[in-house]
């Protein structure tokens, strides 16, 4: 498994502390995740995953291993991630992460009133 960090400037570099991939021996990529974080104590897991014919071989599993490692080298405290309900048993049970109360915005379904004023 290969990760890499992102490079300094640009939007999104500044809220990802990196990558973490998996590639069979031909050289095809059969996991990812992306970290971001808040720029302080919070890592949060993105986009985790593994291609449908390697699931069930722990890839998924050592992914989040490793970017959990490397957020706490990096000086995170909590990692965060969503996931629907059929990925309850791997986040909580496989991979250790606890059940919290959080809120959500379904943005598209948001009204907005629009101001001349730009702030």
């Amino acid at each position: 498994m290969a990760g890499g960090r992102n490079g300094d400037g640009g939007i999104g570099y500044a809220h990802s502390l990196g990558w973490v991939a998996a590639r069979s021996e031909d050289g095809t990529l059969t996991g990812f995740v992306n970290v971001a974080w808040d720029g302080g104590d919070h890592a949060f897991l993105i986009d985790t995953k593994v291609r449908p014919d390697h699931q069930r071989r722990g890839i998924g599993v050592e992914l989040v291993r490793l970017a959990a490692g490397h957020a706490k080298e990096a000086g995170c405290e909590w990692m965060e991630v969503d996931f629907d309900e059929p990925l309850t048993t791997f986040y909580y049970d496989t991979c250790g992460f606890v059940p919290t109360q959080a809120g959500l915005l379904h943005l598209p379904d948001m009204q907005f009133a629009h101001s001349s004023q730009q702030g």
